[in-house]
């Protein structure tokens, strides 16, 4: 698990090297052809892996404590101007949740977990493992949206 960690950490300060290379503007904008934008997906991947790995394995009981899920959780779009010191702090989040999950894990925060399969994949989950290789994955879609949404700026 050690090496998934590592990947999802150096992937994630990819999308960092995105978000710090574009402007405030830039990242808010919606491009044509997408519902969503930048800093939309940047948001979205932070919020829904603390969901995932922490409610979804009945660690947490809801999301009340996810800083930002009622922003940037699945079916919602961008309604507002993310401001820097909310860019700045996603960017803290992303990189503080995972070691967080990685320290938990290491401790066996983590027990069984009630088997339960996501909208995006559709593919069942039994283990906390799979749930956080799936944040790889799904991370990886979120950072290609942002790629192709940067390229239509």
């Amino acid at each position: 698990m050690q090496e998934t960690f590592k990947f999802i950490l150096q992937a994630r300060q990819k999308f960092i090297e995105l978000v710090d290379s574009l402007s405030i503007e830039q990242l808010n904008k919606i491009p044509t052809g997408f519902n969503n934008n930048i800093i939309w997906n940047f948001g979205h991947i932070v919020v829904s892996t603390q969901t995932l790995v922490y409610v979804r394995t009945g660690v947490k009981a809801d999301t009340s404590w996810v800083k930002y899920n009622e922003d940037y959780r699945k079916d919602t779009k961008p309604t507002r101007f993310v401001e820097q010191a909310e860019i700045d702090e996603l960017k803290a989040i992303a990189i503080q949740s995972i070691e967080q999950i990685a320290k938990d894990y290491e401790n066996g925060v983590f027990g069984e977990i009630t088997s339960f399969s996501t909208a995006t994949y559709g593919y069942p989950m039994d283990t906390v493992e799979e749930v956080i290789a799936l944040t790889s994955g799904h991370d990886n879609v979120h950072y290609g949206y942002a790629l192709a949404q940067r390229r239509c700026l």
